[in-house]
């Protein structure tokens, strides 16, 4: 093999099966978000315990249990733009440390402001890991398994946060609520070390940024040895971008602004759905006449309907990824408005609770895979995380709007239907966005980036 040869790395990514190296970065991101989903959802398995140790009213809680979500927010809108200039390696390695730290530091919170900062500033290090960790995985896939890797590695959000309930259980009684924030925080603090120490930097991004040979082929040869004859780098990019753009440019530009707009509607209105749902259901149950424990263990069916996410990513790298997603957003739309139809049938109830769940939770967890496909490496971190950021304010949206529409009295068939209304939205969303970014030829042009000596 000759060694002058040039080597177009995802090429070779696509021709090589998932090696161990690859596999290895998988686990360290499927790490970062399971964690990510502990630290998140661990305010509400504390929150009982609050009230009573602290003798304080449901009322006080809420901006402690809302400024994670705030943190969320500002930690993906400010990250994206810093992966893209700094790297996603010291991203993800500050961020997953920051929340360690904040979460470690609120098991010795003594009064609700002091929880109330620290929550917002894990929410913060939550809200940079995200994006960062499907940005980084995203650069490591080939492109036809990208969509199934990066919803596999997704699942780890969902599983974190059950993970967290069944361990709050048994720890809380044994050793208090702190202990769920301490091990929330040491748990972080050794993966950032192990981060530190092992988690390598995204390839695209050091070809993008035109980083010596010597590295990129240093990480290139742990995916296949063919790498260690190459004498320079390219890498191919789906999409047109000026130059030297930053990330805000590009995520902003003519040609990506409106496919950007539908991407954050999309997250947002899904945001809606999922936290209006989430937070009020077992209440509109328990008001329609079912009892605590029923309404509760309906409600429950809701989250745990996340199963359908990596059949999904298959979809999206056999289909077209905006029209499989957008399927998924109808027909959960449908199923959210059959909830408020089926309250007088406990057993259709269910079905339709378990079903709104699988397809609305897989909906939402195949849109960071679906926002890292459409922007080109240089603007691939402020993209992802800037829809992750934008959409985190559906979450407060949709808290408050189930609770306007109770204050308002209206009927349960009514509310549902209301919030059947945003899975419409991000459907429509999502065809916006595929028939413009087509017609506009976004992923027609192909424009070679290469490093050499």
């Amino acid at each position: 093999m000759e060694e002058t040869r040039t080597v177009d790395i995802q090429a070779l990514i696509n021709e090589h099966p998932f090696s161990r190296f690859q596999w290895l970065v998988f686990a360290m991101c499927f790490v970062i978000v399971l964690m990510d989903g502990f630290d998140t959802a661990a305010i509400g398995f504390i929150a009982p315990s609050l009230l009573s140790e602290w003798h304080i009213g449901r009322a006080a809680l809420a901006p402690v249990l809302s400024a994670a979500l705030f943190g969320l927010a500002c930690g993906a809108l400010l990250s994206g733009p810093v992966s893209d200039r700094c790297g996603r390696r010291l991203v993800l390695t500050l961020s997953v440390l920051l929340f360690g730290v904040a979460c470690f530091a609120s098991a010795y919170a003594q009064d609700l402001t002091a929880l109330t900062t620290l929550r917002f500033v894990t929410g913060v290090g939550l809200g940079a890991a995200m994006p960062n960790a499907v940005t980084l995985m995203s650069e490591y896939c080939p492109d036809g398994r990208r969509a199934t890797i990066v919803n596999l590695m997704f699942c780890g959000f969902p599983l974190g946060a059950a993970l967290g309930g069944f361990l709050a259980a048994w720890m809380i009684p044994q050793f208090g609520w702190r202990s769920v924030l301490l091990l929330g925080g040491a748990v972080p603090l050794l993966l950032a070390i192990v981060l530190a120490l092992r988690l390598p930097e995204s390839i695209r991004y050091m070809v993008e940024r035109q980083q010596p040979v010597e590295k990129v082929r240093n990480v290139m040869v742990r995916i296949s040895a063919d790498a260690r004859f190459a004498h320079a780098f390219v890498m191919q990019e789906s999409v047109r971008h000026a130059p030297g753009s930053g990330g805000i440019r590009i995520v902003l530009s003519r040609s990506f602004i409106l496919g950007s707009v539908m991407l954050w509607l999309c997250y947002f209105m899904g945001l809606v759905i999922f936290y209006g749902l989430v937070n009020w259901m077992p209440v509109l149950l328990k008001d329609a006449g079912l009892s605590p424990q029923r309404a509760a263990l309906v409600s429950a069916l809701f989250p745990l309907g996340g199963v359908g996410t990596v059949l999904c990513g298959m979809l999206m790298d056999r289909f077209n990824p905006n029209r499989v997603v957008a399927a998924a957003y109808a027909f959960g739309a449908i199923s959210v408005y059959a909830i408020g139809q089926a309250v007088g049938d406990i057993g259709l109830l269910m079905c339709a609770v378990f079903i709104a769940g699988v397809l609305v939770n897989t909906a939402q967890a195949s849109m960071p895979a679906l926002a890292a496909a459409f922007y080109p490496t240089a603007g691939r971190g402020t993209g992802v995380a800037w829809m992750l950021g934008v959409g985190r304010f559906g979450g407060i949206a949709g808290s408050f709007l189930v609770a306007e529409l109770s204050r308002q009295q209206v009927s349960l068939p009514g509310i549902f239907t209301v919030v059947a209304v945003s899975g419409a939205v991000a459907c429509v969303a999502l065809l916006i966005k595929q028939a413009t970014c087509s017609s506009a030829g976004v992923q027609d042009v192909a424009e070679g980036e290469s490093l050499a000596h």
